[in-house]
Parts: structure tokens; C-alpha cells; sequence
């Protein structure tokens, strides 16, 4: 495939002009990682790789950094001359990029890339005619990739000079749009990719071909520079009719495409448009492609998904869904099958069962033969080699360092050098709020217009036509495995429990001094909104979480808000919590536009009063803007960062407990933190921790994740429980985990903390599903100023006073005094002219 151009990413200050979802339609981001910004890098290829094809300049890095990033799922790297010599002996031509470099000769640059499939990249041109001349000279067939940035600032045309000449521009993403109407300054991605593509029709339409996320072909159209804008601006499949202008396929049949990326074959002379294909089918006579109904794997994905949906309950094809121990047996059965076949019409049967009840395990699991494939051709992507044997778990290469947290003994260290230790990971919000204040003005000016734009803009849930499902929610959008409805209703009832024993039972009530009696109540935030992350995860523990004590605190109006997966649908486990709670409906939107809704309330939205739950640095930033904004009147629950843990052991501590507690927090982001204080430990018993948290960590899906966090988690060593206690106390951690021999006898001392797991029998996990207590805690240190969210958090108190004239006159006198101090005369008159009035009528009682 031709690449027309490449956005380049800048993965801390995402561009508002061209977001994510809007770069994955191009299917092509490129990245500069250097030694600060490795981390993170990683974390951020590994989150994206299923989506786009990232390119990454390395040359900055060490050369043993580089084959990590290439494992994660970079496509192709960017290196220097020098690196190139050392990386080249074991890694593909196609996935290095040679930076030029002009204190290289021309020669040895020829000698290098001659006769081979190596890629060149002229970095920061400021020649534009110099660079053309040499591309003409190096012919536009025939010949390895090409790519070219500008040290300037470039207009379209020369954007398009580039293109034309079959070499792919690669342009920052905060010069590109694919809205010009809306950016009417920057450059229209529809434009340059129509530049790179080439048409032998009179009228100048491109040939297109659309094909599903397997790339089986649905049928062919035509496109036009304006049909690939309108496509990359709504997310949908739009295309040029020869005879009716632009074509919005699905308008009036419903059969709607979600768009997942436009791309250009290798002559580019026929564009790629790859969809996700909603109703009947592509074909007008409701097939699923022009060329007929699905055969193979497509065929058998569509058929075992109708199967699941109409199931007879208690029938062997609802059992294979439900019984995992049935499909386990069914699955390990046609393996050995399988793996006994001898002739070719043997295997080929063989597999062909192991594939159906392979498929029908994913199917069961809501995975698609896409996401299959995705991961397949991520592992193609890797360059390191697993050893070639079937035994469990592989080791890390020899060449990784091993997964250890630095030791600091703080014994005798100053409050500097603790401090220091301890600080948490910088949070980089510099550039966070220009992007989310314009989001919020939109919501509170445009109301659900706006919220399904951003739905299709960032969620791609283009077909949504409400911005809210409303109660009661139907039975279908609940259908869940009996074991996650049980699951979740213990959960719910523990839950409950623990948050109805915070309940004020009785008013306040103090009589100060005889005929002044002081009270206060208690009564529930009539309106709360609670913020549940979502998307593809499915998250119902955070919905217990926030949910089960609005209802127990007797709030009057419970609105959640999640954001909507690419169909338009919440996750069922979502929906049956709002349903379980009394939610009156569903927010389908994330981010700052759902705070935004929540906030300030749309034709659909109902307004709150406050605004509950975590989210990403955009929600945060969102609920941090609208609790200051007076238009809003909302409060929130609490100011939030990354997740972390801490955990004080002594000699009695289990090293398999405490590394597991540890990695459950580590493996949330690069950005999380743990710390272990380590009580009078020996040696020997330190590098038990570490060794196991060593090969705990290379089992984890996360490891690279783990990595991360790790490199900035540290392990204090200290003499005493009475020392530890006052680290964590001044760390203030968000979970504190005590492996200690009698852990309830430090719990009277600790002063700092979201919540305290007692004992090695309590691990963090219980906490975040289903003993009892909240996981909605007060994180980066919040914990000496805030609780975790209770009870408390969906209530406020009212204070009354009541007084009788024996009251007034026993306390009138000082409130004058002090009201005459601080020149305040109606003040003092409000009891003045009453304390007359009782005494010329002679008012005892």
C-alpha cells in the first residue's frame, strides 16, 4: 500500500484539530521517542498499535532501546547511519528508515540503501525545489519509500509537490484537519490524500474499493476530493455518485458504515476504503458484498453470532456459550484430534472443527475474527524471538534489564532527600485545558448536537441518535452470564451494606446555653451525575462503586454517563448496575463532554448538582473547570491522578503477596506508583520481593506497562513500624497495604491514607470489586485533605437554630457587642429591637 502522509504526534499535547479518531482514519501516525519520553512511548504504541501503523524516529536513543519499541508493535523506526550497522544484521530492511544525514557522503549514503528495500527520510527540508529536483531524479517507481518534513511552516500546494511525487510528507498533526470548514487555516487531509492518488477518468473520480476489517471486498464505487473529506470529517462511508453528487451510504436503508481507514494501493490508482458494515449488508439486494454472502471465517463469525443471540436457553448451542467447562472439553478434544490427523483431508477436517469451537470461545467472549487478526499481525511485528520450546511462560531476553524497584535507605535520611524519593510522577496538564474548554462551550452551548458529534468524532459511534438511554432500560441491553449477575449482585449487597451503616440515624441536637438550641440534619444531593469510564472496557465495579450509595444516601436523581462503544450501546454490566441503583438514564458520552453535559444540562441531559467519578486527564481537567465555573453551580467529588499503592511489610510478610499487591497497581499506567517500606528485612528476604516480582511481572499481559512503573517506584528500608508509619503518613498514599504480624495495632497511628488493607489475607483487589468499601480514593497525595468517596459524599448537612426569648436575652447581649465591633448596626439592631419589644410588654418566657 501507498502511504499519502503521515501525522506527527506529539503524545503529551494531543491536536484538537486532528484527534486520535481522526488519525486512525488516516491508519498512520508518526512519533518521536527520545530517553524522557521512552516510557511513555511505549505505553502509548502499545495502547495503539491495533489501529494505526506507527512509525518512530529513534535516532536520539540508545541502540538497545530500539528493539523494544519494535516489539510493542512499531512498524518501522527512523535511525541514524550509526544505528543502522548495529541494528541491521537481525532486523528487515522494511522496517528501518535511514534519517539522512549531510556530513554523510553521498556515496556512502548510495552504498547503503542501494539494491535494498531501506527507506530515507529528509528531516526539517528548508529547499523545497532542491528536494523535488532530487526526487525527480530518484524516479517515483520502482524505488524504496520515501519521507520528507519541513523545517517550516508548509502551505497545501507544497504539501502536495511532495505527494505527487510518490514521497510521503509527514506533517505535524496540529497543521491538519479534516474539518476545513471549522480550521478553515490548516491543511485538508482529504486533499493531500486525493494528491497522492491518480485517475485515468475523464471526470477525474478515483476508483475505490471498500472492504471490511478483514479486507474481504463489499464492492466498488467511486470517490472524489470532496466525498473523502465529507468521509473523513463524519467518520462514515461517503462517496461520489456519478449521477447524485455525494453518496452517504446506508442514508435510507440503514445499512450506515463506520469508517476504520482510507488508504491507497502501491500504483495509487485506486483508493481503499476499509468500513465496518452495519444492516443488511454493502449490496443493494441486501447481501453482505456485491459479490455475494460471506464464505469461511466471515461466514461461520456471522453465523455463530446469530446463533449466540437466538440461542433456545438450556439447548447444546446455549451451553457452548454459557458452560465454559463444556467448550473447554469441546476445544481440548478437536486440538488432539487435530494433532493425531495424518493424511491432508484429515487435517484439514480437524481443523476446521478446532476452528469452529475456537471461534465459537471468541464469539462467547465478544472477540471478532478482526481482533484475532489484529493481534496477528502484531506479533509478526516483533523482532525478538521466544525460545523455541512449549514450556509456559518464555524469560526475558538476556539483553532486558530485570524488573526491579531502586532501594533508598531511610534510616537517617534528611525530610529532602525523603521528599524527593517520594515525589509521584510529574502530571503534564499544560496544554490539557486548551483542548477541553472549547469542548465544554460547545456542550453548554449547542446542548446534544454537540454530544453526538464528539460521540462520532471520538467514541466513532457514528449511528447514535439520542445522546441518552433512558430507564427502564430493556431486558436485552442487560443480557449478561449468570456468573457476572451474581458477581455483581454480591457486590451490590456488600456494597450496600457497608455504606448504609454510615447512615445518620438521629439529628444533631445541642442546647449551647439555657433557651439556645442548635441543630443539624442531614439530607441527600437531590441531583448527582456519576462519571463511569468506558468504551471498550467494561468497568461495573466503578458503577457499584458510585452508584449503590447514591441510592442508599436516597438521592432523588442518579445519571450515569459512560461513553458509547463504536455501535452506539453501553456495556451491559453498565446498564444493569444503572438498572439495579434507580438510574433515571445513561450519559452516552466520555470526557470532558460528558462532565460538560452533566454540568450544565442539555435538551436531553438533566443538569446535576455534583459530579462523581474518575476518568483520564480530560475528564479530570473537565471536572476541575466546571466546579469554578459559577454558570455550572456543581461541585465534584474530589481532584484525581494516576493510581498507586503502598505497602509496609515486616519478616512476616509473604514475598508472593507483597510483589502481587505491588504489580496490581504498577500495571494500571506507566504514570502509577508503588512503594514498598521494607521493616528491618534481611537481605535475603529483600531479594525474595524482588525475585518475585520479577517473575510475577513477565507473566503479566502489561510487562512493558509494568516496566514503566516500576523505573520510577522505589523500596524504602527503614528499622522500625514507628518510621514506617510516618512515611507513609506524609506520602499519603491512595491504598496502603499492611503485611505486618499484628497489622490492626498500627491502624490507631495511621492519619494519611484512601484506604488501609488490613493483613495478607486482604489484598487491594477485594477492595476494588466486592468487600465493601469504596475504590473511589483520593490519589498524588489528595489523601491528607480528602476521604475516599463515602456515604458523606452524597449528603450535606443543615444547621438550625432556634431560640426562645430566655435564649435571645442570654446571648443577645454578646452578639450586639460583637456585631457593634465589626460596625455592623442591622446586625445588632435585629436584636436589639426584639429584646424592646419583650420588654416593654413585659415577655418572660
Amino acid at each position: 500500500m501507498a502511504t499519502a502522509l503521515i501525522p506527527q504526534l506529539d503524545i503529551t499535547a494531543p491536536s484538537l484539530a486532528l484527534p486520535l479518531s481522526s488519525i486512525s482514519h488516516i491508519g498512520q501516525a508518526f512519533i518521536t521517542v527520545t530517553p524522557s519520553t521512552y516510557d511513555a512511548a511505549l505505553d502509548w504504541i502499545t495502547s495503539n498499535v491495533t489501529r494505526l501503523t506507527i512509525s518512530v524516529d529513534v535516532s536520539s536513543l540508545p541502540t538497545s532501546d530500539v528493539r523494544a519499541l519494535l516489539d510493542a508493535g512499531a512498524a518501522r523506526v527512523f535511525v541514524t547511519l550509526e544505528q543502522l550497522q548495529v541494528l541491521r544484521p537481525g532486523i528487515d530492511d522494511m522496517r528501518l528508515v535511514l534519517v539522512l544525514d549531510m556530513t554523510h557522503s553521498k556515496d556512502k549514503i548510495i552504498d547503503t540503501i542501494a539494491e535494498t528495500p531501506l527507506g530515507v527520510y529528509a528531516n526539517k527540508i528548508k529547499d523545497l525545489d532542491f528536494v523535488t529536483g532530487w526526487l525527480k531524479e530518484y524516479g517515483t517507481s520502482n524505488r524504496p519509500p520515501v519521507y520528507v518534513s519541513f523545517g517550516y511552516t508548509p502551505t497545501l500546494e507544497e504539501v502536495k509537490t511532495i505527494a505527487s511525487l510518490v514521497a510521503t510528507p509527514v506533517i505535524p498533526a496540529e497543521l491538519l484537519t479534516v474539518d476545513s470548514k471549522a480550521y478553515p487555516g490548516l491543511l485538508s487531509v482529504g486533499d493531500i490524500i486525493c494528491t497522492a492518488a491518480t485517475s485515468d477518468r475523464p471526470d477525474g473520480l478515483l476508483t475505490t474499493l471498500v472492504v471490511d476489517e478483514r479486507g474481504v471486498g463489499l464492492g466498488l464505487v467511486y470517490s472524489s476530493a470532496e466525498s473523502v473529506s465529507e468521509s473523513l470529517r463524519t467518520g462514515r462511508g461517503v462517496y461520489q455518485s456519478r449521477k447524485r453528487g455525494l453518496w452517504y451510504k446506508g442514508e435510507t436503508s440503514g445499512a450506515v458504515q463506520e469508517l476504520v481507514k482510507i488508504d491507497l494501493d502501491c500504483d495509487g490508482d485506486c483508493l481503499r476504503f476499509v468500513v465496518r458494515q452495519k444492516g443488511a449488508g454493502f449490496c443493494h439486494l441486501e447481501t453482505a458484498t456485491c459479490y455475494g454472502n460471506y464464505t469461511g471465517l466471515s461466514r461461520l463469525q456471522k453465523t455463530l453470532i446469530s446463533r449466540k443471540e437466538t440461542a433456545v436457553e438450556g439447548s447444546y448451542t446455549a451451553r457452548l456459550f454459557n458452560d465454559e467447562t463444556l467448550l473447554r472439553a469441546k476445544i481440548m478434544e478437536e486440538a488432539e484430534e487435530l494433532c493425531n490427523a495424518k493424511t491432508k483431508e484429515e487435517v484439514a477436517w480437524e481443523a476446521a472443527d478446532l476452528l469452529y469451537f475456537a471461534l465459537t470461545k471468541c464469539t462467547a467472549a465478544g472477540v471478532t475474527l478482526e481482533d484475532v487478526e489484529r493481534n496477528l499481525d502484531l506479533k509478526s511485528l516483533k523482532v525478538t524471538r521466544r525460545k523455541g520450546d512449549a514450556k509456559g511462560q518464555a524469560p526475558a531476553p538476556a539483553t532486558e534489564a530485570p524488573i526491579l524497584m531502586k532501594r533508598f535507605d531511610a534510616t537517617n535520611a534528611t525530610p529532602q532527600q525523603l521528599d524527593d524519593v517520594l515525589r509521584r510522577p510529574a502530571q503534564k496538564t499544560h496544554d490539557i485545558m486548551s483542548i477541553v474548554v472549547p469542548i465544554i462551550d460547545d456542550v453548554r452551548t449547542n446542548g446534544d448536537s454537540a454530544i453526538l458529534k464528539y460521540a462520532a468524532k471520538f467514541d466513532r459511534a457514528t449511528t447514535l441518535t439520542s445522546p441518552v438511554l433512558r430507564s427502564p432500560f430493556p431486558a436485552e441491553l442487560m443480557r449478561l452470564d449468570p456468573k457476572t449477575i451474581s458477581a455483581i449482585d454480591l457486590s451490590f449487597e456488600n456494597i450496600r451494606k457497608f455504606h448504609a451503616g454510615q447512615q445518620e440515624t438521629e439529628d444533631l441536637v445541642v442546647e449551647t446555653m439555657p433557651g439556645v438550641k442548635c441543630t443539624r440534619f442531614v439530607r441527600p444531593i437531590e441531583r448527582v451525575g456519576l462519571y463511569i469510564p468506558g468504551g471498550t472496557a467494561v468497568l461495573p465495579s466503578t458503577a457499584l462503586m458510585l452508584g449503590v450509595p447514591a441510592l442508599v444516601a436516597g438521592c432523588k436523581k442518579i445519571v450515569f454517563a459512560s461513553p458509547p462503544r463504536p455501535d452506539g450501546s453501553i456495556t451491559p454490566e453498565i446498564v444493569y448496575v444503572a438498572h439495579k441503583v434507580g438510574a433515571e438514564c445513561i450519559v452516552l458520552a466520555g470526557g470532558a463532554q460528558a462532565v460538560a453535559a452533566l454540568a450544565y444540562g442539555t435538551e436531553s441531559v438533566p443538569k446535576v448538582d455534583k459530579i462523581l467519578g474518575p476518568g483520564n486527564q480530560f475528564v479530570t481537567a473537565g471536572k476541575m473547570y466546571v466546579s469554578n465555573d459559577t454558570r455550572a453551580q456543581v461541585a465534584i467529588d474530589m481532584p484525581a491522578g494516576p493510581s498507586e499503592v503502598l505497602v509496609i511489610a515486616d519478616s512476616s510478610a509473604n514475598p508472593a503477596f507483597v510483589a502481587s499487591d505491588l504489580l496490581s497497581q504498577a500495571e494500571h499506567g506507566v504514570d502509577s506508583q508503588v512503594i514498598l517500606i521494607a521493616i528491618a528485612l534481611t537481605e535475603d528476604e529483600l531479594a525474595a520481593i524482588e525475585q518475585e516480582l520479577h517473575t510475577q511481572a513477565l507473566a503479566l499481559p502489561r510487562v512493558n506497562i509494568v516496566r514503566g512503573s516500576i523505573a520510577h517506584s522505589v523500596t524504602l528500608t527503614t528499622a522500625s513500624l514507628e518510621s514506617a508509619i510516618d512515611l507513609s503518613n506524609a506520602y499519603a498514599p491512595e491504598h496502603l497495604i499492611l503485611h505486618l504480624a499484628d497489622p490492626a495495632a498500627a491502624i490507631p497511628h495511621i492519619t494519611n491514607a484512601g484506604s488501609v488493607f488490613v493483613g495478607k489475607w486482604t489484598p487491594e483487589s477485594v477492595g476494588d470489586y466486592s468487600a465493601g468499601v469504596n475504590h473511589s480514593l483520593p490519589t498524588y497525595g489528595y489523601a491528607r485533605q480528602y476521604s475516599g468517596v463515602n456515604l458523606g459524599t452524597y449528603v450535606k448537612h443543615i444547621t438550625a437554630s432556634e431560640l426562645s426569648v430566655e435564649g435571645l436575652r442570654n446571648v443577645g447581649g454578646a452578639v450586639m457587642q460583637l456585631a457593634k465591633v465589626e460596625e455592623l448596626e442591622a446586625h445588632r439592631r435585629a436584636v436589639e429591637v426584639r429584646l424592646k419589644w419583650a420588654e416593654e410588654r413585659g415577655v418572660k418566657a
